[in-house]
């Protein structure tokens, strides 16, 4: 099997991975889309219209991804509009990117620095506990199941706290092309570098190969994450070499020119 040039494999969601795909090349990586996890709207959307109909008695909403953007959009009912004053937050510059393209106001959206440590609920969090939140109503949307740690913090300033589940994440089916890339990345010593940006897609790149019958030797595999947790879970699954950046292609473009470098 051929050796694959110098490459980084972009694992977001199809939706997201061409314009990270692009954006990298922009900045001179060599970068190709391999996505590991499929994104899908719910089994029933009624509880999706029912968080649209109760928007304007919200006091925010939480997206915590561009797929949580585009999926609680995507299912919006006809002729749904974004309430005047109802505010949004986001972790970080790729989802607030997300409800710009979706008509939300600037004025509107919350979010932390670009430049913050990291990008998640924590840096968040900064952004929103200097508020009164006693019986504030906020919703969060996200994906199905997910991480608790904000809406506890919330809950415990007093708010009331629902969540709702736009849309479910699942494994990827490769076609034919995705398919021989995996192969060839799994099984030579190339120089592909993976680039997670959540541990799910090591999860599911994980069995994906069992599926295709692949015994990889993980430590041979090269990663770059963009959060500390994705990066413990590269670690747990047997990447030695991974390095972290903050998730902005000019940084992900920085590591990628550090990757030799990485212990």
């Amino acid at each position: 099997m051929a050796v694959l040039p110098p490459c980084l494999l972009v694992t977001r969601p199809a939706a997201q991975a061409g314009d990270w795909v692009q954006r990298l090349q922009a900045l001179g990586v060599p970068a190709r889309a391999l996505p590991l996890i499929a994104i899908a709207a719910p089994a029933d959307m009624s509880a999706v219209h029912q968080a649209w109909a109760e928007l304007p008695g919200r006091n925010l909403v939480v997206f915590v991804s561009p797929s949580a953007v585009e999926q609680f959009f995507a299912q919006a009912p006809g002729g749904a509009r974004w309430p005047n004053g109802v505010r949004v937050a986001t972790p970080g510059p790729g989802t607030d990117a997300a409800l710009a393209r979706a008509g939300v106001p600037e004025a509107l959206r919350l979010r932390p620095a670009d430049d913050a440590e990291q990008l998640d609920s924590e840096s968040l969090w900064a952004v929103l506990r200097g508020e009164p939140w006693a019986r504030r109503r906020v919703l969060i949307v996200r994906g199905e199941g997910g991480r608790p740690w904000l809406a506890e913090r919330l809950t415990e300033a007093g708010a009331v706290v629902d969540f709702l589940g736009a849309y479910r994440r699942g494994l990827p089916v490769l076609d034919p092309a995705d398919t021989t890339l995996l192969h060839t990345v799994l099984e030579t010593a190339g120089e592909a570098v993976w680039l997670f940006s959540s541990s799910q897609a090591i999860d599911h790149l994980a069995s994906l190969a069992q599926a295709q019958g692949l015994r990889p030797d993980w430590a041979q595999q090269v990663a770059i994450v963009t959060h500390p947790r994705i990066g413990e879970r590269a670690r747990a699954l047997g990447l030695r070499r991974v390095l972290g950046s903050h998730p902005a292609p000019d940084a992900v473009a920085a590591a990628w020119a550090r990757r030799r470098d990485a212990p």
